[in-house]
């Protein structure tokens, strides 16, 4: 690394220069303090008692070769600040820490592990038009480990469990909330103390880099979040570092956040190069396929809020940040969390874009659940809740997340939104999840929500298994296991899904009956096998539900939410192909004529023109949705 590089913002790999390296004669520290007054190294190899470090000139840069420092070993900074005060500091480098409440660094060997997953690494591509459906996952409070007095699995023990669930469940990556170190359990790795440090938690850095390997090995990608924009208040961290506001934004309407963290202050190029070395870390040294980047809304604006600015300095960095990420680490995703307005988040930075690959569809996700909340005779007057998505959606490319932020602090799991009682909302949920996975974007899903969970979730409670012991929620996870199958094998659904020709309503006006259908084609469009979806969020039941096509098509069910298997009263799929009739009114030559339950979805595959009749239509002056509905009783 070059020195001037890492003043004005443009270093990549800080973190080979700075931290703790092992050498033949020992180890070499260098810390950043620009305005200490002095700094002492202790550690286990000194007894705690302190060797003063060597200022190299007017750089900033402390540095001591401690010729008894040994791999394992732990240490800390004494930094005499320009305060007066005198603070004991973890390394804001440091590769490894212990866990809390303790703090030291931890000198680690980043070279000891070799890994396995060069044919992944060389294949693996940003998944624009393959499927990615990712289950993003909690470490600490997946399963619990009665063997742990915290009930932690290691990354090691968790391996060999987690990795089997995922590939038989039909999800294609997993992402991890935040693991580098941090002291509170209950921020969930969102504040963080150690920006290079695995999180000791679970295991050290070597068995971290082995669970990725292993993941790798098996086909399955991982993703980490990572936090760019602020860092936990504690003050052996980086909070007020040498005496001064090195890290983070000194007036005080902007130094902390919403969550009473420090902002990281962007404007300033060692602090660019801290994070954007940091992101480079995890992608570099343990081969993660992509970093969710957390709270992009708060570092757009001041404060996450529009009506106060774009932060002019964050948005300059967040552009040099993704480019060079992209360039050092091709094939690695960048995913923002994002719920606002903002343009260009998707497009690449020399076409004026932030650079990201993929955005959370914050608006998809809030209007979805909004709807499902609401009353079934209540749904006509919303019915566009569900339509407008795809107004916009095409202007980035988005991400569908039902995460963890939807599961937490009084806002009820995915299951307990659904309006009504509980056999109702399993067949809403399953109608939903049906949604999910046919409408464009790539996928996420938090722990939990496969099982049908009611209970909000807890970071210090593993999840509730031993619901899958009753029938309905056994039933409701094995309907989603299938829906994620079908999604990884039908191209429709996910290849081409972010060209507008390739998704087409065919039932957009169903306000009365909250019916919605719509077609999903490839990138090889409708020579290729396509799907016709067909959703019905009301509590009626539709003995006939017609709706027009442009062509004499043929479809063939693939998939009925109501099937009995899962819970639903439907026995099996129809064995009968639906043929489409000549329409006698209407703005289509033909219609198709379905049968939809109360609360269902449907996918049909449509089957290639092989000169099948077409059917005239018998009741030509009929009105188009006359004897739809069939009273319940």
């Amino acid at each position: 690394m070059y020195l001037q590089d890492f003043y004005e913002g443009k270093a990549f790999d800080a973190y080979e220069y700075f931290g703790a390296h092992l050498q033949d004669e020992g180890v070499l520290f260098r810390v950043y303090a620009p305005n200490a007054k002095g700094i002492a190294l202790i550690g286990e190899f000194n007894d705690w008692q302190g060797e003063s470090m060597n200022r190299e000139g007017s750089s900033g840069v402390y540095s001591l070769l401690c010729h008894n420092a040994q791999k394992g070993q732990m240490y800390k900074y004494r930094i005499y600040q320009a305060d007066g005060g005198v603070v004991e500091h973890c390394d804001p480098y440091g590769f490894g820490m212990e866990l809390r409440p303790n703090s030291a660094s931890i000198i680690v060997d980043l070279h000891t592990y070799h890994f396995s997953d060069e044919q992944w690494m060389a294949s693996r591509e940003l998944n624009y038009n393959k499927p990615m459906n990712i289950y993003e996952v909690h470490l600490g409070s997946w399963k619990a480990n009665p063997a742990n007095e915290n009930g932690w699995y290691s990354y090691k023990e968790i391996a060999d469990r987690l990795i089997p669930y995922v590939k038989e469940k039909g999800y294609t990556h997993i992402e991890f909330l935040p693991l580098s170190e941090h002291p509170a359990d209950c921020s969930w790795g969102y504040q963080i103390t150690g920006f290079f440090s695995p999180t000791s938690r679970y295991g050290t850095a070597e068995e971290l880099k082995e669970l990725v390997d292993k993941c790798h090995r098996a086909g399955i990608g991982v993703i980490m979040d990572f936090v760019p924009v602020h860092f936990a208040i504690d003050y052996y961290a980086l909070a007020n570092f040498d005496g001064t506001k090195l890290y983070e934004y000194p007036p005080a309407d902007v130094s902390q956040s919403e969550w009473g963290s420090c902002n990281f202050m962007h404007s300033r190029g060692e602090v660019c190069c801290f994070i954007q070395s940091a992101a480079n870390y995890w992608l570099k040294e343990f081969h993660f396929d992509g970093l969710r980047m957390d709270a992009i809304s708060n570092a757009l604006y001041w404060m996450g809020d529009p009506s106060r600015g774009v932060n002019g300095c964050t948005v300059k960095f967040i552009k040099m940040m993704n480019q060079g990420l992209h360039k050092l680490n091709p094939g690695a995703m960048l995913i923002a969390e994002d719920s606002t307005s903002f343009l260009k988040v998707t497009a690449p930075v020399e076409y004026e874009g932030l650079g990201f690959d993929y955005k959370w569809d914050m608006g998809w996700m809030n209007d979805t659940l909004d709807y499902l909340k609401i009353p079934p005779e209540e749904r006509p007057n919303h019915y566009h809740k569900l339509t407008f998505s795809m107004m916009y959606f095409y202007n980035e490319s988005f991400l569908l997340p039902f995460s963890h932020d939807e599961v937490v602090h009084g806002k009820a799991t995915i299951m307990q939104k659904m309006w009504g009682e509980y056999e109702d909302k399993f067949k809403q949920c399953r109608a939903l999840y049906t949604y999910m996975y046919t409408h464009p974007g790539k996928k996420l899903n938090f722990m939990g929500n496969e099982i049908g969970q009611f209970r909000e979730w807890d970071e210090t409670r593993e999840q509730d298994w031993d619901l899958l012991q009753y029938p309905t929620h056994d039933s409701f996870c094995e309907y989603i296991t299938t829906l994620n199958k079908l999604y990884l094998t039908h191209p429709a659904l996910y290849d081409g899904e972010y060209n507008s020709a390739n998704f087409k309503w065919l039932e957009v006006n169903a306000m009365a009956e909250s019916v919605y259908i719509y077609q999903r084609c490839s990138s090889k469009g409708k020579n290729a096998p396509y799907l016709i979806v067909a959703l019905n969020f009301s509590n009626n039941h539709y003995e006939t539900f017609k709706f027009g096509v442009d062509e004499p098509i043929c479809i063939r069910e693939i998939l009925n939410s109501d099937q009995d298997i899962y819970g639903g009263g439907t026995s099996g799929l129809s064995k009968e192909d639906i043929h489409a009739q000549v329409a006698g009114a209407g703005d289509k030559p033909y219609y198709l004529d379905i049968a939809l339950a109360p609360f269902s979805a449907k996918i049909f595959e449509v089957i290639p023109k092989n000169n099948f009749e077409i059917k005239p239509n018998n009741r030509r002056n009929e009105g188009r949705r006359k004897d739809r509905v069939r009273p319940r009783h």
